[in-house]
């Protein structure tokens, strides 16, 4: 006879098994889920349903609800990103250069970018720094002609940065490092003609620079003049006087003026 108990037990067993197998595996992506590490230079922004939920998350380990809550890194480190660009200078003139801007993202506004502009920080760029760069560039340059900005070049870097810094300020998304403008092309008979404007403006320097010290000497000489008189050119005589010379200055006050000759020591 067959006893209809005999499997109950293990039965059991393999149950309670695979309960505690499922709920540790439960356990295991609840936990993965609610943990997360944002590495150094980052930061992260934490949605609750789609909606930006609290500050930028810091760097090291931190806490979400898992499944409700998602995870989207911002790079905080300096980036560095070149732009090369055309535009028209005040005399209508076409040149081309390079614009290396050096800017990084606010971590206190990660959350403001992702909810306003952009989901991510690759985005960040095209979508932020970009436009405002050009935009600076072409006002900058719209305000020279083209020999002064190939002859201030670097000051017209500062410029810009400083425009451009203005211009994102206004946002207050990013910060800008640094600018730096290089390789600035223009057309060969534009650059022929602003090298012989710059010898040219050295040349009249050069000249400037003469006249200024022949008049300095010129009124030097005239200075010495107003102030020598018989007294004092006597006086300066005597000083340099060796006793061997035979014709001396008379004396100041003497009739005539008539220098005395001296032969042998007599006059």
């Amino acid at each position: 006879m067959t006893n209809p108990l005999r499997n109950v037990t293990p039965n059991g067993t393999g149950n309670s098994a695979t309960f505690l197998v499922a709920l540790s595996l439960t356990g295991f992506v609840f936990i993965t889920q609610s943990l997360f590490i944002v590495p150094a230079g980052q930061v992260a922004v934490v949605t609750t349903l789609g909606k930006v939920s609290g500050p930028s998350r810091r760097p090291g380990l931190n806490l979400k609800i898992p499944f409700v809550q998602s995870v989207y890194p911002f790079d905080v480190r300096t980036q560095v990103r070149p732009e090369k660009f055309a535009t028209l200078t005040k005399d209508l003139q076409v040149i081309e250069a390079t614009a290396t801007i050096k800017y990084a993202v606010r971590p206190t506004e990660a959350g403001r970018v992702y909810s306003t502009i952009a989901y991510s920080d690759r985005e960040v760029y095209p979508r932020i720094i970009q436009p405002s760069l050009l935009k600076a560039l072409k006002s900058v340059f719209s305000q020279y002609e083209l020999v002064t900005i190939a002859s201030k070049w670097s000051d017209i870097s500062e410029i810009v940065q400083r425009t451009v810094a203005e211009e994102l300020d206004k946002f207050d998304y990013v910060d800008v490092r640094g600018l730096d403008l290089t390789g600035l092309e223009i057309a060969e008979e534009y650059r022929a003609a602003i090298e012989q404007k710059q010898i040219a403006e050295q040349q009249l320097l050069r000249a400037q620079t003469e006249v200024k010290i022949a008049e300095q000497e010129a009124l030097r000489y005239e200075t010495l003049n107003k102030s020598l008189d018989n007294k004092v050119l006597f006086k300066l005589f005597l000083d340099k006087w060796n006793g061997k010379t035979q014709v001396v200055p008379s004396l100041p006050g003497t009739s005539n003026g008539i220098p005395p000759v001296i032969v042998g020591g007599r006059k």
